[in-house]
């Protein structure tokens, strides 16, 4: 609001002096403004509390309270304290000057009055409080504006982020899939045809040990035969061949197995699920990395499972969440072994523990925790955050952890943490409901 051009500006005159008073307000109120007198401190403290003047002349020397005092307690009350007050006094020496300013004075006049330069100077500090109101108001709107903008830009952060986590899932959910369907079949032809070509196998290697039974003096071609095929060694090994086969194909159906449970993204509603079951079809996946590499040893997955009570969830999506977690720690404790020499890798193992149990009644918590070299208390409190990571360009995209904590909390009600300490290790703890609220939606 501009007071010198929308409306009328108010001058309070606060002095004990009736003549200075009558000199005063027939300046101002020629000049068009306002004005209101005070014959005192008490009075002008007392007037300020009905309504509130736009600038205030205050006398220095006056009885009870004076002016600085006067000036003080104008100056503590939240709604008087921007209101700009010019001393009027007879003392021209610089300390009571430096003492006026010290308790908020914006200027001084001195007795005798000149009516131009009071006027003046009214009108300066008029048009200075006026403008330095304006600016606050800009300043507000700019901030309302800015806290606008921000918040603008979180929902599109978030709308970001649920698009690429759906999307993720999406095509997570139709690559396995598809791959599950076009290996199945297969494997299931081998699986159970292994089992004919064993039986087949026992039969033969039966009938040909009754032919040398019946038979124990063979032609001199078939003794040739013998001699350059190793009968006995294709029997014992043969044996051994159809049993790893055997071994291997159901493996295969294994790890599909694990890819059909880990791929469950298709899930429109939370079904019950075995927890045990995400993780372990997690690890099954995973497994590759787990292995030992000629550079280190195999990481050692220690699981010490509790007894679990199937738990209402997004199973594909909960899957995720332990992918991501147990990946970020692979990673952690690959960097981490780069680091240290085999001997050393060999004297500490690397290690992740597995480690569930249930909470009271309703809920049930997951620890997954490694022996790597922990995270500092800066990284730790930003690793939810959308698009943060650690990691070299184009090796994450700092999502992983933001989306699983979207999950977890957003998604199931649940919490996410992290507790680690450098040198330590690194522990992430999810707590998830057993069962869900009716009112919990995706």
């Amino acid at each position: 609001m501009n007071f010198v051009t929308d409306q009328t500006a108010t001058v309070l005159i606060v002095d004990d002096n009736p003549a200075n008073l009558g000199v005063l307000s027939d300046a101002l109120d020629q000049a068009g403004l306002e004005v209101w007198v005070a014959k005192s401190g008490k009075v002008a403290l007392e007037r300020v509390t009905y309504a509130l003047p736009n600038l205030i002349l205050l006398d220095v020397m006056m009885p009870e309270i004076d002016g600085f005092e006067t000036c003080r307690q104008l100056k503590v009350n939240p709604a008087t304290k921007d209101i700009p007050v010019i001393f009027m006094t007879a003392l021209s020496d610089t300390a009571n000057k430096v003492e006026g300013f010290q308790v908020g004075a914006v200027d001084y006049i001195t007795k005798p009055f000149q009516q131009e330069e009071v006027l003046s100077r009214v009108k300066l500090h008029l048009k200075l409080h006026d403008l330095a109101q304006q600016l606050e108001q800009k300043n507000a709107q700019l901030e309302q504006k800015f806290a606008e903008v921000s918040l603008a830009y979180d929902e599109l952060k978030q709308m970001q982020i649920k698009l690429i986590q759906n999307e993720k899932l999406s095509s997570l959910g139709e690559m396995v899939a598809g791959i599950v369907h076009e290996i199945n079949n297969p494997v299931n032809f081998i699986y159970g045809n292994l089992i004919h070509a064993n039986e087949y196998t026992q039969e033969v290697l039966t009938l040909l040990h009754l032919y040398q039974e019946e038979y124990p003096i063979p032609t001199p071609r078939i003794q040739a035969q013998q001699e350059l095929a190793d009968l006995d060694f294709i029997e014992h090994d043969l044996l051994k061949l159809l049993n790893s086969m055997n071994f291997g194909a159901r493996r295969i159906r294994e790890i599909i197995k694990s890819m059909r449970i880990f791929s469950r993204v298709d899930d429109a509603k939370m079904i019950e699920v075995d927890i045990h079951e995400c993780i372990d079809s997690t690890l099954i996946i995973l497994n590759h990395r787990l292995k030992a590499q000629p550079e280190h040893p195999a990481i050692e997955v220690v699981k010490q499972y509790g007894l679990l009570p199937p738990v209402e969830c997004y199973g594909g999506q909960i899957n995720q969440v332990f992918m991501n977690i147990v990946a970020n720690a692979i990673d952690a404790l690959d960097e981490y072994n780069q680091q240290r020499s085999f001997a050393e890798i060999q004297q500490q193992p690397s290690r992740i523990e597995i480690y569930t149990q249930t909470i009271g009644d309703d809920w049930v918590a997951i620890h997954i925790a490694d022996n790597g070299p922990g995270i500092c208390e800066h990284v730790r409190t930003k690793l939810f955050d959308p698009f943060f990571t650690t990691k070299p360009c184009g090796q994450g995209t700092g999502l992983g952890l933001s989306i699983s904590h979207q999950i977890i909390v957003e998604k199931h009600g649940g919490s996410l943490c992290c507790e680690s300490t450098p040198g330590e290790g690194t522990e992430f703890v999810i707590q998830i409901p057993i069962q869900q609220r009716v009112s919990q939606v995706a």
